[in-house]
Parts: C-alpha cells; structure tokens; sequence
C-alpha cells in the first residue's frame, strides 16, 4: 500500500534515509584497551587516548574491525579490503580530541541490501556503506541547575554507522526496517540492539515530494533511540514539511530533534555538509588493509541468518510465512521454538502456542523468552499431549496455567488432576445419550433443521465429562444421534 500525504497541490511522497548508529560489541573500545560496560561510574572507562590526553596515540581494534566485516556480509554487502579513517573536525563539549576518528571516502563496508517482508510483498532498501567510528562522551544536564557534567565512558566507544540509500518510503517500513537490521545484528552477535541503553541510535533524513519529481530539501533528525519513536518523528515531520510547502515555504536543510512528550520534532542546528568537517586521513593511524582470507575466515562463521531461517522454518515445518516471521525476528525465540518441535512433535501446533499462549504470559509479566516462566522442553511435552490426544486442546490451557503458575511437568500435572482425554467411544456415547434424553425439546429443534442447536448439545456433553471428551469424537457421535 503506498503511503501518500494529501495536500492541497496533490499527494505527497516521503523520501526517508536513515543512518544508524550500533554499538559493536567488543570488550574494548576501538582505539584502547578501556572497558566498555553499560552502567559504570562516570569516567570509569576511560584511558588517556579517550581522553585525548598529548602524545597519546590511537591503535586500532582488530576485534571492532572483525565485527564490522561480519555485519557487513551479514548485510551482503561489499566489503572493502582498503578503507581509511579520518578526521572529521567537529567541537563538542564532550568530544575532547575536537575531532571524531571516522571514515568518509573509503568506509570498509560498501553497498548491501536489507530485505523487508512487508504486507504487500518483499521489498528491498538499499545500503549504501557502513563504516566505524569512534563514539563522543555524554554530557549531563540533569546533575546541577547550573552546570553540565562530562562523562567520557562511552568516548571512543566502537560505532557501525549503517547508512541506508532513500529508498524507504513510510513510517511503517521505516519501523521493519529498523527491527529487521536490529535482528539480523543480534544473530551476528556484533550489537546487542539495545536502543534504551544508545547501543542503538537512529538518525532519519525526511523530504517530501510529488511523486515523480527530483529529490527535494531534507530535514535530519538526529538520535532516536526508539522505533516507535523515529516512526512518530518522521510522520511529524513529512507532514510538517508538506505544510510549510502548501504554505508557499520552503525547507531548510537542518537537524531537529524530536521531543516524545509533545510529538513534535524542533530545530537543532543548521546542517553541516560534508567539507564543512574538513575531513583528512588521520596521520595517527596507516589505512586499514585487510585481506580476502580475513574475510572469507569470517564469513565461515556466520550463523544462519533471519531470512535464511524463515524460509527452512516454512520448507521443514510447513509453517505459514507470517508465523515463520514472527518466530525469526528475534534468535531466542526461533530457539526455543525448535526446542518445542523437537520435543512436541508437531510443528505447527509449537508455532501456535510459542507465537500466541507463551508470548500473551510473556507480555502480560513483562518477560523476554529468555525468563519464561515454561521452559521449552516442558512446552514441547504439552504439544506432545494435544498431538497424541492425551488431552484437548482446552484442557491443555488449563495444565499450560498451572506449569507457569506452579511449575511441574505436563505429563505429571495431567496424571495427578485425572485431565487425560476421554477417547472411549462408549463412554462418550452413554453421556450423549443421556444429554439427549434430559433434552428433548432441543433434539427435536435440530431434528428440526437448527444446526445451532448442534454446537449447544457438544457444549453440555462438554461439561458432562469435565471438558475431556474427545471433541471430533464427541461431533462425530452426536451428529449420528441427532440425524
């Protein structure tokens, strides 16, 4: 479905870009040996090349450097065995050197591709580089109402900064895009994804036009740390801009920041272009040099990623493409549901109860599947009780309760409350015969041609048996009797 703006001259396009910031997962930063860990004392972390201190020389990282190439092809992106970091000349308070170490014109990643499975198809978002960087520190305005604090933990932090080509065109591919690279950097293990604590930012890039026409002026805005956020920024902003053009104004290039409280994005600064950081190859530091069996060594590593996933979830458990998505888009989840096949038996009722009951207590309790109250051996076993006719369906919600509630094996709580499934056709056959004689007047009915009348005679023959009659053999009867 194509996303438009209505307007008074026609309908509107957005054109949205996005560069995105991820925190390689390394023990060390990218040019020292200092710590990295999230939470630690302000300037804790801190050695004397973050801090800029003289004479203090940059060495690279050849972990950070490892992580960046395996994104990279995680990406299926080229990847550039020359690339050079450079100095791009910026101040900021918490940027001590007054210059970042980044990479312009010969990043180490080139072009790759993301793949969205969107309601109306695939569609594929071009990337047009990545390349690392060095984080700034953090300034903290919350501390004293008169002072900013520095704290330079997070100063030459390793950085991927992943830019997409303007190819998406909505806030909701924006939103598939953003989870789809977050899950495909968590499988490769090279960023947590975790946007609450910045190991994640996004920076968007957002004009509109009428569609057909050349590129226009585009707004950045810079550091959401939310997918829901930048999703609500970039609708803001569109229209915003669509306004300011029906006006008979014009847009500025420019960052704005968004603000969450009102939904609304404001001016930050005009927009540096590139020439205007005076970017130069770093003297500090020769240009990076990798080799093809460096990159071949790394992608023998690579796990199976989410598409790649998706589609043997389908081929070998016969899963619908939606439930497959669902079961990929985060590694955890994806394990613990070929736990439960693999101890249930039947793939699709796995996929049920993983995709709908688990994850209905997961997001009652507030819980990752990590914390599951069921482990997925215990589920597979429940699976494994519906599959066989052990018990129905609606019986095993009421075991499923009692082992998050209470732990326990299925097959042990099934056991002791007496829920195994009545499958005696005789059994089952005297508590028709005897609904259907308490009865009458509504045999007659569906004798009489209410077929409703059918679905209340298998409830009572229900509630006979305690909900453990067989329910196809419960039909089956009943439709003999009654006919």
């Amino acid at each position: 479905m194509t996303y438009l703006i209505e307007g008074e001259s026609g309908d509107w396009e957005v054109v949205i870009g996005l560069e995105v910031h991820a925190q390689i997962t390394s023990e060390a930063k990218l040019f020292s040996g200092a710590a990295t860990a999230f939470g630690a004392e302000p300037n804790s972390q801190v050695s004397l090349v973050d801090a800029a201190m003289p004479g203090m020389l940059p060495v690279i990282n050849e972990h950070c450097v490892a992580q960046a190439v395996k994104t990279g092809l995680g990406l299926n992106a080229e990847i550039n065995l020359h690339s050079v970091f450079e100095r791009k000349n910026y101040f900021y308070p918490d940027l001590p050197q007054g210059y970042q170490i980044s990479q312009f014109q010969y990043p180490v990643v080139g072009a790759g591709v993301v793949v969205l499975d969107m309601p109306e198809g695939l569609r594929e978002i071009g990337i047009e580089r990545l390349h690392m960087e060095q984080d700034a520190g953090k300034s903290l305005h919350d501390q004293d109402p008169k002072r900013t604090f520095i704290d330079l933990n997070r100063s030459g932090v390793a950085l991927m900064e992943i830019v997409s080509k303007p190819d998406l065109r909505s806030p909701d591919e924006v939103g598939a895009y953003l989870r789809k690279l977050r899950a495909i950097l968590r499988y490769l293990g090279t960023c947590d994804g975790n946007m609450e604590q910045g190991s994640l930012r996004c920076d968007a890039n957002v004009s509109v036009r009428h569609p057909g026409e050349e590129l226009r002026t585009r707004a950045e805005i810079k550091n959401v740390n939310s997918v829901r956020f930048v999703m609500q920024a970039i609708e803001f902003e569109a229209r915003r801009q669509v306004e300011l053009y029906e006006d008979g104004g014009e847009v500025t290039q420019e960052t704005r920041l968004y603000d969450p409280n009102t939904g609304e994005t404001r001016s930050m600064r005009s927009k540096e272009e590139a020439h205007d950081y005076r970017y130069f190859p770093d003297p500090d530091l020769l240009p990076l040099d990798i080799t093809q069996d460096f990159v071949d060594e790394i992608s023998a590593t690579l796990p199976e990623l989410p598409d790649a996933k998706k589609a043997r979830f389908i081929d070998a458990y016969g899963l619908s493409a939606g439930d497959a998505a669902q079961l990929v888009a985060e590694q955890e989840t994806a394990d613990y549901f070929e736990v439960v096949v693999s101890a249930g038996g039947d793939a699709k009722l796995a996929a049920n109860w993983t995709i709908h009951e688990l994850s209905a207590v997961l997001n009652k309790q507030g819980l990752d599947i990590g914390d599951s109250p069921v482990d997925a051996e215990a589920l597979g076993k429940l699976v494994g009780l519906i599959a066989d006719g052990t018990i129905s369906g609606r019986i095993a919600k009421d075991v499923f309760e009692v082992m998050i509630d209470e732990g326990g094996d299925p097959e042990t709580i099934v056991a002791d409350k007496s829920l195994k499934q009545i499958t005696d056709t005789g059994e089952i056959e005297a508590v028709i015969d005897q609904v259907i004689a308490d009865n009458p007047e509504q045999a007659e009915q569906f004798r009489g041609g209410n077929p409703k009348v059918g679905g209340w005679f298998v409830g009572q023959v229900m509630r006979a048996t305690g909900g453990k009659a067989n329910p196809a053999a419960v039909n089956e009867l009943l439709k003999k009797k009654l006919g």
